[in-house]
């Protein structure tokens, strides 16, 4: 088959940008033609390894074209013209590529792969800045609640209505978690299918040994609970002040949370390893008795939690979003109410105190990776699911 693969992003960071380049070289594993279309923006410092390119929006268009960028249109209109996939899969594509290139998927079997809730929130996270979840359709409250000011309200609607006349577009619509699902049926888009994230095999992590080590991995950001874990971590530190942790990413929040932590006491058993490749950060994580992922917001399928499974340590994390279908509770880890201080920390201490429980999570973790959660898998499953398509669709 010849399949399209178009997102707004074309880099190796962040994780719907990851699951899309592991599906175009599973793809091509399997003897399938598939190409990706993206900007040549340099994402989180990352060139582009997108086969096609169009000029990313300049940041003094940026608002307007996020609703139609007629230079992504184009461009996508020839590469179908010189391509011409049999299947069209379209990743993220309402910061670069805009809803203007929605009409030109209706003569050829198209699916949307809705990684976010972008397609009916306009800050995508159903995050509201209280910190509260989000349950209004998205329109007028977006204002009222300071999601947005007013100009850029009024573009987000734009994109909002662009997106709901030309969806149709679609021949069938996947995200990745229940949780996800149920939050688009519940808005009026269907049909929806599941597929879940997969993660690259590698080697189990060795055996725990001193310090006992919490690890986290993502954007330092609000939504990702970064300041409840440090909170949450030196409570713990008192209990078990041998107690590391790890925290790998960068973002808005990094210069805040290091005069947190200074200030909580925890220069010294704390370490900021920065944005990384995810091979150095998969070995400074073998050190790992627990991964945290304190998520604020429904992360719809988090990749950290998956790779920390596919190594082999305990995942200790919100109940909220995907990561319920992810975390077996007392199993392959411990799930806490989201934003729960005391909660986090009693969890991240029973973890620390105990490596045979630990080690037994983690093994445990690691045998539903393997079953469920593999790359391998993830790109089967599509492959099916184009296969239909293109004969059904």
């Amino acid at each position: 088959m010849k399949i399209l693969l178009v997102n707004d992003y074309g880099v190796r960071y962040g994780g719907a940008e990851l699951m899309l380049l592991a599906l175009r070289d599973g793809l091509r594993r399997g003897g399938h033609d598939a190409r990706l279309l993206a900007s040549d923006y340099p994402l989180g410092g990352e060139n582009s390894v997108a086969d096609y390119e169009f000029p990313a929006i300049r940041p003094r268009w940026h608002a307007l074209l996020r609703a139609a960028n007629p230079q992504a249109y184009w461009r996508l209109r020839q590469v179908l013209a010189e391509f011409q996939p049999d299947i069209v899969h379209l990743g993220l594509f309402m910061t670069q590529l805009s809803p203007l290139v929605l009409p030109l998927l209706r003569n050829v079997p198209s699916l949307y792969h809705a990684h976010w809730y972008e397609s009916i929130c306009p800050i995508w996270t159903k995050l509201l800045p209280d910190g509260n979840i989000c349950r209004a359709p998205a329109g007028a409250v977006c204002y009222q609640k300071r999601c947005l000011p007013r100009g850029g309200w009024l573009l987000a609607m734009l994109r909002m209505r662009l997106w709901n006349r030309w969806r149709g577009a679609f021949k069938i619509i996947v995200t990745c978690s229940e949780a996800v699902r149920g939050r688009l049926i519940a808005e009026g888009i269907a049909p929806v299918e599941v597929i879940r994230n997969g993660v690259p095999l590698r080697p189990a992590r060795p055996p725990l040994a001193d310090p006992p080590t919490v690890a986290f991995a993502g954007r330092l950001v609000k939504e990702k609970g970064v300041e409840l874990l440090a909170r949450a971590f030196a409570r713990a530190a008192k209990e078990i002040p041998r107690a590391r942790l790890l925290l790998a990413g960068n973002g808005p929040e990094e210069e805040r949370l290091k005069k947190l932590t200074g200030d909580l006491g925890l220069s010294g058993s704390l370490r900021f390893l920065g944005h990384v490749p995810r091979d150095k950060m998969e070995d400074e994580f073998n050190a790992a008795w627990a991964q945290a992922v304190p998520s604020h917001w429904e992360e719809p399928f988090p990749a950290a939690a998956l790779e920390a499974m596919m190594r082999g340590t305990a995942v200790v994390a919100s109940r909220i979003g995907g990561l319920g279908e992810i975390v077996r509770e007392n199993q392959t880890g411990l799930l806490v109410a989201p934003g729960d201080e005391q909660a986090l920390a009693a969890a991240l201490i029973r973890l620390l105190r105990d490596k045979e429980l630990a080690e037994a999570m983690g093994r445990a973790g690691r045998e539903v990776a393997l079953a469920d959660f593999s790359e391998e898998n993830y790109v089967a499953c599509f492959i099916r699911l184009y296969e239909d398509l293109r004969h059904n669709g």
